[in-house]
């Protein structure tokens, strides 16, 4: 390969690339890490190489591994300073979904706990 060459296919992940042989090179690098995380969490899910209690902190390692691939091979997230409303708009939207989640999650303990009847009514027998 020429030096010219070299430099079209020099690109760092999720910068804007120069040709379509390098944009295409760095989608099947990300394709090919998604696809071995993917594997590595079914594997680890379905055998006995992690402690018990230790998959699920395990799996969640793994996912997040997934999310930054995911960011950077196909939604070109970077660190650079044009993309700063790409970055405050992901975070914005992680934020509204977290909100979502542990709202509905206070919601449903609280209607559990409001809702229940009084344990007395429910040993309350019907006299005739």
């Amino acid at each position: 390969m020429t030096e010219n060459e070299d430099n079209l296919l020099d690109v760092a992940p999720g910068a804007p690339h120069n040709n379509i042989l390098s944009e295409s090179v760095a989608y099947i690098i990300g394709l090919a890490l998604a696809l071995i995380l993917t594997g590595v969490s079914f594997w680890v899910a379905s055998t006995g190489v992690l402690w018990g209690p230790g998959i699920a902190t395990g799996l969640v390692v793994l996912a997040i591994a997934q999310i930054g691939i995911h960011l950077v091979f196909f939604l070109h997230i970077t660190s650079g300073p044009d993309n700063t409303n790409n970055v405050l708009a992901l975070a914005f939207g992680v934020l509204i979904v977290f909100l979502v989640m542990i709202g509905t999650i206070w919601i449903m303990a609280h209607m559990n706990a409001n809702m229940m009847p009084d344990p007395a009514l429910t040993n309350l027998q019907m006299q005739h």
